[in-house]
């Protein structure tokens, strides 16, 4: 059985953050594949991938199996956790109470956090400074201090649920490069070491090494950038 794991632009996108650091940190090979977006480009690199993708969505999990023509595909990110984690239980924690909280709040932030996603629209190579901030991304702000710090109390770290980086981890690891990006501090200091060990990870070192060196431009989330703050730095080398 082998996999391959198709991705989009790694400066821009979220999601197949989560699944590709998931996977790189649990030890799972898999071959990546880039379907990238470039406005800049009139010769489409993704079209091949996004007619294989059920949602036109990436990532896009391809599971290939001997004797089986056409590969198993598993797509979202948590799915793709959920179905690897069959076969390498080292993505979820290993004692119950852990294994809960980090499903919940993996699963939180699979389907909350909208405030803090409108209003910092994830750029790694960028140094933004926001206009203002919004009630719904501060709300969000609040819940992730409560959140984290929870779960560093409860199960005395270093990472979210325990000594080991889970699922639970990665799916908080857009955010580590979000508040990077727009110099988020939180009320509680626990917090931001928590979100600057997840960048100290080789594979998110790795990562953001790849995203600066992306040629690939999307307009309308440049656009965006400019709109809602000032840049102060653009870390880009491509």
């Amino acid at each position: 059985m082998s996999y391959q794991l198709i991705i989009a632009n790694k400066n821009y996108t979220t999601w197949p953050l989560r699944a590709w650091v998931a996977l790189t940190e649990a030890g799972v090979p898999f071959e990546e594949i880039m379907a990238p977006k470039d406005d800049l480009s009139p010769a489409s690199l993704r079209d091949a991938y996004l007619k294989i993708s059920p949602i036109k969505k990436f990532p896009l999990l391809l599971v290939h199996t001997p004797n089986q023509a056409s590969p198993l595909m598993v797509w979202d990110s948590l799915a793709i956790i959920e179905y690897l984690a069959e076969s390498y239980q080292n993505l979820w924690p290993a004692h119950p109470e852990a294994r809960a909280f980090a499903r919940s709040v993996a699963a939180e932030m699979h389907s909350g956090f909208a405030g803090l996603r409108n209003t910092c629209n994830s750029c790694v190579g960028l140094r933004i400074q926001l206009h203002s901030m919004g009630p719904e991304c501060e709300q969000d702000l609040r819940r992730l201090n409560e959140l984290v710090s929870e779960g560093l109390e409860r199960f005395k770290g270093p990472f979210l649920a325990g000594a080991t980086f889970t699922a639970a981890d990665a799916m908080y690891c857009p955010v580590a490069f979000r508040v990077q990006t727009y110099s988020i501090k939180f009320e509680n200091a626990a917090v931001d070491a928590y979100f600057a060990q997840l960048r100290a990870l080789p594979s998110m070192k790795a990562w953001e090494a790849s995203a600066l060196q992306e040629p690939w431009r999307i307009l309308a989330y440049e656009e965006d950038f400019v709109r809602n703050g000032t840049i102060l730095e653009d870390l880009r080398t491509a």
